[in-house]
């Protein structure tokens, strides 16, 4: 099964997807303080740093998903509790900006944003949990 190969491109899509969130919250500070934009009176300096370390958060957040995928990839088993919430958390956060983006971005942004959804599912069902009880029947 191909479940190594797909966890390892989910972690470097997740990596370069978490650049990219630092970049464009980045590049939106920029904007609100160029222009010194303010919203319902908001000093235009705390919306920038608040972007920026929204941003840096968020991105974090994506690499932390990442390495957990890449673990799950060199160890070629599934990842343990903590690796399983939070790729679980990152599922339904690309299922929900997915949701989000068919109205806001477009088409090809629904789809990018459900491939990567199922570059995080699919090692998570792939792989089997080791040690298992197997169900009984009675």
């Amino acid at each position: 099964m191909a479940r190594r190969p797909v966890a390892w491109l989910g972690a470097i899509v997740l990596l370069v997807e978490a650049v990219g969130v630092v970049l464009l919250n980045w590049f939106l500070g920029m904007v609100v303080d160029k222009q010194e934009m303010s919203l319902a009176g908001l000093d235009p300096h705390a919306m920038t740093v608040s972007t920026w370390i929204a941003g840096a958060v968020f991105g974090c957040y994506l690499a932390l998903c990442a390495f957990a995928l890449a673990r799950a990839a060199a160890r070629d088993r599934a990842p343990g509790r903590f690796g399983r919430l939070l790729l679980i958390t990152c599922a339904v956060v690309h299922g929900v900006l997915g949701a989000f983006c068919v109205g806001l971005v477009g088409w090809p942004a629904f789809a990018f944003m459900m491939v990567v959804l199922g570059l995080i599912v699919l090692p998570l069902v792939a792989y089997d949990r080791v040690g298992r009880a197997t169900p009984t029947t009675a």
